[in-house]
C-alpha cells in the first residue's frame, strides 16, 4: 500500500506540473492576445469592405432569439444581405424571421426552405442549399444564437481585405440563465474553453481552425476545399471549415471581436448531454490534445496529492498554487480578454465545473454516441451517422 501511495504521489506530482505549465500558458497567450488587441485598437484603418452575405441556419429557438437576429440588422456596414435557412417550414424559429422582414423593409433578409436532407448534419445541408441564394462572393457563418454589436460585421470583415487571411473567427462568452446547468456552461466557455482555444493558437503558431460564432472567407476558397458538401457528414463542420481553408495555406484570423450567446436553462443532465457532444467532437477531431487534457486538470490533481499524501505540507501547497493559477486564468481570460462580468459572480464554482468536466472527459472515452438537437447520431472518425436511420 505504501508502494501504491508513492506512485500516485508522482502521478500526482506530474498532473500538477504539467497543469501548472498549461495554466501559465493560458496567461501568457491571453497577454499576447491583449497586447495584439490593443495594438489593432491603436492602428485600425478602414480598408475598402465587400458586401457580404451572413448565412445563419436554424433548427428550433434559442433564448432571446429575435434580439440576437436583430442584431444582425443593425449593422454599421455599407452593404451585406442575411439569409436564413430551415429544413422544416413550420419550424418556431420561422417566425421570428417573419418579424424581422416586416421590421427592417428596407434589408435583404431572405428566409430559404431546404426540406432535402443532403447529409446527417442538417446545418451543413441547409449551409449547402442557402448558398445558392447568396448573392455576394464574400460570406459569414454563425449560430443562431449569437448576438453582436453593431460595428461586428466591419471589424470582422476588414482582416479579410488582406491576400493571405483565409478566415476570420471570434470568441464568445455565454450569457446564463437562471439554473446551475447553464452558469456552468458558460463558466466553462469563459474561463477554460476560450483559454484552450488561444493556447492552441499560440502552440500552432496561429490558427488552424474555426469556432461557430464566426466563420467569415471567401466564396472562391470555400470552392477551393470542395464546398460545404465535403463536410456534410462532419459533427464539428466550423472545426472542419477553419482546418481546411488553413490547409490552403492561408491564415486563420482571431478578431478582437467577442460576441455572445444566449444559453438555455440547462438542467445538469442537459449539461452534461451537451458537454459530452462537444467533447467527442473534439475527441475525434484533435484527439492528441484532446488525450492530453487530462494533464490540465491542476486542482484534481493537487487534491489527489493531499489524500495521496495524507495530507503533507508540499500537497497543500500545491493544492494553493493550482487553486491561485487557475484563478489567474479564469480572471485574465474571463474578465479581461472577454470581458465577462459574470466571471466574478460564478468564479466560486470553478472547482464544482472543473470536476464535472473531467468526468465529461473520462465519459466521452467511452462511447460513440452523441445528441444534437434532439437527435441521436454515432460519431465515428469525426462523422455523423444517424441512429434509428
Amino acid at each position: 500500500m505504501h508502494f501504491i501511495l508513492i506512485v500516485v504521489q508522482i502521478v500526482a506530482a506530474v498532473g500538477i506540473a504539467s497543469s501548472s505549465i498549461y495554466y501559465l500558458l493560458c496567461l501568457w497567450s491571453a497577454s499576447r492576445f491583449l497586447r495584439e488587441r490593443t495594438a489593432g485598437q491603436v492602428a485600425r484603418h478602414t480598408p475598402t469592405l465587400p458586401p457580404v452575405s451572413i448565412l445563419k441556419p436554424l433548427k428550433g429557438t434559442d433564448p432571446e432569439i429575435l434580439e440576437s437576429f436583430r442584431s444582425h440588422c443593425l449593422q454599421d456596414y455599407p452593404e451585406y444581405e442575411v439569409i436564413f435557412g430551415v429544413c422544416d417550414p413550420d419550424d418556431p424559429a420561422v417566425d421570428s424571421v417573419r418579424v424581422l422582414q416586416q421590421e427592417f423593409r428596407d434589408r435583404r433578409i431572405h428566409l430559404v426552405v431546404s426540406p432535402e436532407i443532403l447529409g446527417a448534419n442538417v446545418k451543413v445541408s441547409n449551409l449547402t442549399q442557402m448558398l445558392k441564394q447568396a448573392r455576394y462572393d464574400h460570406l459569414l457563418i454563425n449560430d443562431s444564437d449569437i448576438r453582436v454589436e453593431p460595428d461586428y460585421l466591419r471589424r470582422v470583415m476588414a482582416p479579410l481585405a488582406e491576400p493571405h487571411v483565409g478566415m476570420v473567427t471570434c470568441l464568445y462568452r455565454g450569457v446564463a440563465a437562471a439554473t446551475l446547468g447553464s452558469r456552468l456552461e458558460a463558466l466553462g466557455i469563459s474561463t477554460d474553453f476560450c483559454a484552450s482555444v488561444l493556447a492552441a493558437r499560440q502552440i500552432e503558431s496561429g490558427m488552424r481552425f474555426g469556432l461557430g460564432s464566426t466563420l467569415a472567407f471567401r466564396r472562391s476558397d470555400l470552392e477551393k476545399i470542395g464546398g460545404f458538401q465535403t463536410i456534410l457528414n462532419h459533427l464539428a463542420d466550423d472545426y472542419e471549415l477553419g482546418k481546411r481553408i488553413a490547409d490552403l495555406g492561408l491564415g486563420v484570423k482571431l478578431s478582437d471581436v467577442v460576441v455572445e450567446t444566449y444559453l438555455p436553462p440547462y438542467r445538469l443532465r442537459d449539461f452534461f448531454v451537451h458537454q459530452l457532444r462537444w467533447a467527442r467532437g473534439v475527441r475525434d477531431a484533435r484527439s492528441g490534445g484532446y488525450f492530453g487534457l487530462v494533464f490540465t486538470f491542476g486542482i484534481l490533481w493537487a487534491w489527489l496529492a493531499v489524500a495521496a499524501s495524507r495530507g503533507a505540507h508540499w500537497a497543500w501547497a500545491a493544492l494553493a498554487v493550482s487553486l491561485l493559477l487557475r484563478l489567474a486564468v479564469a480572471l485574465v481570460v474571463g474578465w479581461n480578454v472577454l470581458r465577462d462580468r459574470q466571471v466574478l459572480n460564478y468564479g466560486w464554482m470553478i472547482p464544482l465545473r472543473d470536476l464535472i468536466a473531467f468526468l465529461v472527459w473520462v465519459a466521452s472515452l467511452g462511447g460513440h454516441t452523441v445528441t444534437w438537437r434532439g437527435d441521436r447520431f454515432n460519431l465515428k472518425d469525426g462523422k455523423l451517422t444517424r441512429i434509428g436511420s
